[in-house]
C-alpha cells in the first residue's frame, strides 16, 4: 500500500510541478511520475536534514520541500528529454 501512495503522490507532485514551470513541458506522463517521485524523495531527505520531517498537524514545510524537489526534477527531466529527442516539439 505504501508504493501505491508513493505513485499517487509522485504523479500529483509531478503534475503540479509541470503546471508551475513556465512554458510547455514535453515529458511524457511516466517521466512526470518518476520526476515527482524523485522530488518527493529529495524533499523528504531535505526535511529530515532540516529537522522538520515530523511536526504536529500537517507537515507543510515537508510538502513544500517535496514540491520544490519535483519542480527541480521535472525541469531537469524536460531538458534531458528534449535533448535526447533533438529538441523537436511534439505536435498536439
Amino acid at each position: 500500500m505504501d508504493w501505491l501512495w508513493a505513485i499517487i503522490v509522485g504523479l500529483v507532485l509531478g503534475l503540479i510541478a509541470k503546471a508551475i514551470i513556465p512554458g510547455k513541458q514535453q515529458i511524457p506522463l511516466w517521466l512526470t511520475l518518476l520526476c515527482g517521485l524523485a522530488g518527493s524523495l529529495l524533499g523528504n531527505w531535505a526535511a529530515g536534514a532540516l529537522g522538520v520531517e515530523h511536526t504536529k498537524g500537517i507537515d507543510w514545510i515537508r510538502h513544500a520541500l517535496q514540491l520544490i524537489g519535483a519542480i527541480i526534477f521535472v525541469a531537469l527531466g524536460n531538458r534531458l528529454w528534449m535533448s535526447t529527442r533533438g529538441g523537436k516539439h511534439r505536435v498536439d
